[in-house]
């Protein structure tokens, strides 16, 4: 390996002291380290040429990451300097060893599913990218019943009232699905996770499909026309009445370093308190 990147997110003031450090420590490795600065939104980039991208940052950082680095097929070494860390699992204090592993080719190499999703109007494709954690469609104000049309691989889900809906991958069930009251799917399962915000029914379900399916969600006419459809919560499109979204499993995987199961499952229990019952 002869080239990363090192992405810095600029809300994290450990992120810029720790980047130093890194790129110190690959320099004496003889590995050249270029800098990227990350404020939270930025459309995706082609991180081409790169051997590996380190993120400095929480979850959200490497959602960034991994949309940029998919297609290419670099792998990222996610340190946390987040709050929970499903993701970006490797702690601040452990980048050294995990980092001296991963160089060796001893570290832990996990693949996650991603998902493409495009949203067409009329003929006319008007967006596409990818996501690691979720797509959401959304009243841009709350409390606001919008009315969308479900289908996978053609055949007609519901027709849903509610405060929008959220399209996971078994990633992203630990993040906004799962506090909308959608289940946690083990990481390594590839499906969809299908969770209604606030239904305006109490027959509307989470429901767990397969991703060999395609799922379609139709934007119908509403009383509400502000309507957002966000990529990993950091790419927000507006939708109008007629926009039709397509979500996708994508052939290719992300790959992870240091994301191992103990540690995701060391953070259902620390983070979200998945232990049972409280402990004396």
């Amino acid at each position: 390996m002869k080239r990363s990147l090192i992405i810095i997110n600029t809300e994290k003031e450990a992120s810029k002291l720790l980047a130093k450090e890194i790129s110190d420590f690959l320099t004496q490795k003889s590995i050249h380290a270029d800098l990227f600065e990350f404020n939270g939104f930025a459309e995706n980039r082609n991180f081409e040429g790169y051997d590996f991208v380190v993120t400095l940052g929480g979850d959200g950082t490497v959602l960034f990451a991994a949309r940029s680095c998919i297609e290419t097929q670099i792998p990222l070494f996610p340190v946390n300097l987040g709050e929970f860390g499903f993701i970006a699992s490797i702690q601040p204090d452990e980048w050294k060893s995990e980092m001296e592993n991963f160089l060796s080719g001893n570290s832990v190499i996990t693949e996650r599913c991603m998902i493409q999703t495009v949203v067409t109007r009329g003929e006319k494709e008007i967006y596409s990218s990818f996501a690691l954690n979720d797509v959401v469609i959304s009243a841009k104000r709350g409390a606001t019943v919008i009315s969308l049309q479900v289908k996978y691989d053609g055949v007609q889900l519901c027709n849903l009232k509610s405060d929008g809906l959220i399209v996971s991958t078994s990633t992203g069930s630990t993040a906004y699905s799962a506090a909308a009251g959608g289940p946690i799917v083990d990481p390594e399962l590839s499906a969809f996770v299908v969770t209604p915000i606030n239904s305006f029914s109490l027959s509307s379900r989470p429901i767990v499909l397969s991703p060999k399916g395609v799922v379609t969600i139709s934007f119908e006419k509403s009383r509400s026309k502000d309507v957002n459809f966000t990529v990993d919560g950091q790419e927000p499109v507006k939708l109008e009445f007629g926009d039709v979204i397509s979500i996708r499993r994508l052939a290719k995987k992300i790959k992870l370093a240091g994301c191992s199961k103990e540690k995701f499952y060391n953070a259902l229990r620390s983070k979200l308190n998945w232990s049972g019952g409280p402990h004396a």
